[in-house]
């Protein structure tokens, strides 16, 4: 059996060059991805100037990644650590405030008790005040 024109070819490097293409282009896709969603979720441009690099990222692509990745780079990481500090900071302050007893029923009885650890209040009264938190 002879090798033919088309068998004696290098199939591994036509694959890794395959590959390459196509890795270039899910990363150009997600490049383009990114800087939309940064540009969208800023409030320091206006409308005009949204629509401006829309259009300069639409029609002449590469250059246009290249200059809003040049002159935005920076601000893109600020902008994006800040909106990570944000969310993790309201996700914070939603546990804290689930976590908080809601109507101080727990708070109350606890300061009761320990009221009458420090000999403040006798066992009558614990009970008393006891009796009406629970009560409400």
């Amino acid at each position: 059996m002879t090798l033919t024109q088309e068998q004696s070819r290098y199939p591994f490097l036509e694959l890794m060059w395959t590959m390459l293409v196509f890795f270039a282009w899910v990363i150009w896709f997600w490049l383009l991805i990114t800087i939309f969603a940064d540009l969208f979720r800023r409030s320091d441009i206006s409308g005009w100037g949204k629509a401006g690099w829309t259009v300069l990222l639409l029609v002449v692509p590469f250059l246009g990644v290249l200059i809003y990745l040049i002159a935005q780079g920076r601000q893109m990481g600020e902008r994006r650590r800040a909106a990570a500090e944000a969310a993790q900071s309201h996700f914070e302050d939603y546990v804290r405030a689930v976590a908080a007893p809601h109507d101080g029923t727990t708070s109350q009885i606890a300061e009761a008790k320990r009221l009458l650890d420090d000999g403040a209040i006798n066992d009558q009264e614990y009970q008393a005040l006891k009796a009406k938190v629970l009560s409400r």
